[in-house]
C-alpha cells in the first residue's frame, strides 16, 4: 500500500509527498532528514492521507494535490 500525505510545517505551510510508511516518514521529516523544503520549516505535523494501491497511483495524485491552491488544498484536509 502507498500513501500520499499532506504535511502542516511550522510556518503553516503545507508540503504534499508520498510513502510506504506514514509514521516513519512524518519521524524522518521531524528529524530533517525526509525534505529540503520541511527541514527548515520544522516541525511538521500530519494532516491528511489518502491510500493508493500502486506507485504509479500514488504519485499521479501527489502530482494532482500539488498542482492545487491553499484554499483547495484545506478543502480537501477538511474533507470538503
Amino acid at each position: 500500500m502507498f500513501y500520499v500525505y499532506i504535511l502542516q510545517c511550522g510556518d503553516n505551510t503545507f508540503y504534499t509527498g508520498y510513502t510506504v510508511n506514514i509514521e516513519k516518514r512524518v519521524e524522518n521529516h521531524n528529524a530533517g532528514l525526509a525534505s529540503k523544503y520541511t527541514r527548515s520549516r520544522l516541525p511538521v505535523r500530519c494532516v491528511y492521507t489518502e491510500e493508493c494501491s500502486s506507485k504509479s497511483e500514488a504519485l499521479k495524485r501527489e502530482r494532482e494535490i500539488k498542482a492545487l491552491t491553499r484554499k483547495q488544498k484545506q478543502a480537501l484536509i477538511n474533507g470538503y
